[in-house]
C-alpha cells in the first residue's frame, strides 16, 4: 500500500520502499516505526498509518508524528481512515503524548476530513528537508574541523 499511496501522491518513481526494509522498521531489533492496518469486514487490509515518536521541547512531552496515512480508494468514506487517527489519538492520550502531527501533500482533497475532525493547519510552519548530495555534503561537514571567522 506504500507503493499505492506513491502512486497517488504521483511520484511511483520515488518510492524504493521493499518489504524488507518495512519489516525490519518494524519489527527489527529496534524498530522505531510503528504502524496499524485498517481491515474491512473480509479482514482484506483498506488502509494504513505508519508513524513514529517525537518530542517537544515547548511542551516536554512525546507526540506522535504520522509519516503516511493511506486509505484505498473503494474504502474512503467508510470510516477507516477515522479509525485509524482515532487509534493514534487514543495512544497519545493513553501515554501522555502531548501532539499527533503530519504533513499533507497541498493538492490532497483530504484537507476537508482533516478539518471535519478538528485538525489545525499550521501556516506559520514550513517544513524544509535534506537529502541526497546535499545531505551527504552537510554529514561530511561534521568530520571536517573549521574555524570561526576572525
Amino acid at each position: 500500500m506504500v507503493h499505492e499511496l506513491a502512486a497517488y501522491e504521483r511520484a511511483p518513481d520515488e518510492c524504493h520502499l521493499t518489504a524488507d526494509q518495512l519489516t525490519t522498521a518494524l519489527f527489527g531489533p529496534a524498530p522505531a516505526l510503528y504502524g496499524h492496518v485498517a481491515v474491512d469486514d473480509r479482514d482484506e487490509p483498506v488502509g494504513f498509518a505508519l508513524w513514529f515518536l517525537n518530542f517537544s521541547t515547548w511542551a516536554g512531552a512525546h507526540g506522535i508524528h504520522l509519516e503516511d496515512l493511506y486509505v484505498r480508494p473503494e474504502a474512503r468514506g467508510t470510516g477507516a481512515g477515522r479509525l485509524l487517527l482515532a487509534t493514534l489519538a487514543a495512544i497519545c492520550v493513553e501515554r501522555g503524548y502531548q501532539r499527533l502531527e503530519w504533513s499533507m501533500i497541498d493538492w490532497n482533497p483530504a484537507a476537508g476530513f482533516y478539518a471535519a475532525i478538528g485538525a489545525d493547519q499550521l501556516r506559520e510552519w514550513i517544513p524544509y528537508r535534506l537529502s541526497g548530495d546535499a545531505l551527504r555534503q552537510l554529514a561530511h561537514r561534521a568530520h571536517t574541523p573549521t574555524h570561526p571567522a576572525a
